[in-house]
């Protein structure tokens, strides 16, 4: 297993699927249930600055994602999401679903359940605290981090009709917001730290992989 931690716009998502599937392996994208959770809290009608108003609506948050790097879809209930949890608007809000306390209690859970179901040889997930919280014994785990300006130069060319400044300050909120609940920029003990400010999309998998590969030898 590969555990992948980094902040926004750091390339974590892509460069994590590509690792996964050059390698043979499924793909977790730990966000993606943060998002759908906070689609399903706006889709419900719930105010998502209400804490309790959102930890209501895990009982009935039916949540289903596939971990096939080569397409997998986000489902809540019979809805597919995979595309809506996008949206700027969801971007908007995941941040004040995703700082409550209950609701990262329940979902480190449910991808515990779905890295132990995994059936490939291996899995690597990403987001925010995979390797401090979600699988802090994973045998390879990887602080994945660029400059800001680098982020937001890539955050940029994925956002059609945003300005380079309004991506630049939803990337610093976020961040930001974030950070209140985990460290998402520096390695902990043990984390092996990828800097991808000066590498290309597959310069930056190749170093993924190296440390992957570094660390298989290691382990014999």
């Amino acid at each position: 297993m590969v555990a992948i931690d980094g902040p926004a716009g750091s390339g974590k998502s892509s460069v994590s699927k590509e690792v996964a599937r050059r390698l043979g392996w499924g793909f977790l994208d730990t966000g993606a249930a943060y998002r759908a959770l906070a689609w399903h809290a706006a889709a419900s009608g719930v105010d998502t600055e209400d804490a309790a108003s959102v930890v209501s609506c895990l009982d009935s948050f039916d949540y289903a994602i596939g971990t096939d790097p080569a397409g997998y879809a986000v489902r809540v209930g019979s809805v597919d999401v995979t595309e809506a949890i996008r949206e700027p608007g969801i971007s908007a809000i995941v941040s004040a679903v995703a700082r409550i306390p209950e609701v990262r209690t329940h979902l480190i859970e449910v991808f515990r359940a779905i890295m132990a179901a995994e059936e490939r040889a291996g899995i690597v997930v990403e987001g925010r605290d995979i390797t401090t919280v979600v699988a802090p014994d994973a045998p390879v785990r990887i602080l994945l981090t660029a400059s800001e300006e680098a982020r937001v130069a890539r955050r940029s060319a994925e956002l059609v009709g945003h300005s380079v400044s309004t991506t630049g300050e939803q990337l610093r909120r976020r961040d930001l917001a974030d950070s209140k609940v985990v460290d998402f920029m520096n390695a902990a003990e043990g984390v092996t730290t990828v800097d991808s400010t000066e590498l290309d999309f597959d310069q930056t998998v190749e170093a993924v992989i190296a440390v992957i590969r570094d660390s298989q030898a290691h382990a014999g």
